[in-house]
């Protein structure tokens, strides 16, 4: 990931985001939201989390990705949080886990 073309990018087609997905973070955050409603048709059927579970996102060499897009690393951990706080709002479990290796 370059900015925030690649960004978005990288998570529609790593996470199965749909056609009509917004490429920005307000639509990112409504994806992620639903990773354990396959009704919903926001994520990979092959990726929604089973009940109780968590969408956890893996990321190699993150030391190089905040360094290179300060900007979307912030964003990507914000938005994040968000979508835990989000659904623990609407009387849900946090759906999303962030994982970092820094190479």
């Amino acid at each position: 990931m370059t900015d925030w073309d690649s960004f978005h990018d990288v998570f529609a087609e790593v996470l199965g985001f749909p056609g009509y997905y917004g490429r920005n973070m307000d639509a990112w955050i409504d994806c992620v939201t639903h990773a354990d409603n396959v009704e919903a048709g926001m994520i990979a059927p092959g990726l929604i989390a089973a009940p109780g579970d968590v969408l956890t996102l893996q990321m190699k060499g993150v030391a190089d990705f905040a360094e290179r897009c300060p900007e979307q690393y912030e964003a990507l951990i914000e938005c994040s949080a968000f979508v835990n706080w989000r659904r623990v709002d609407r009387g849900q479990r946090p759906i999303i886990a962030l994982s970092f290796f820094k190479q």
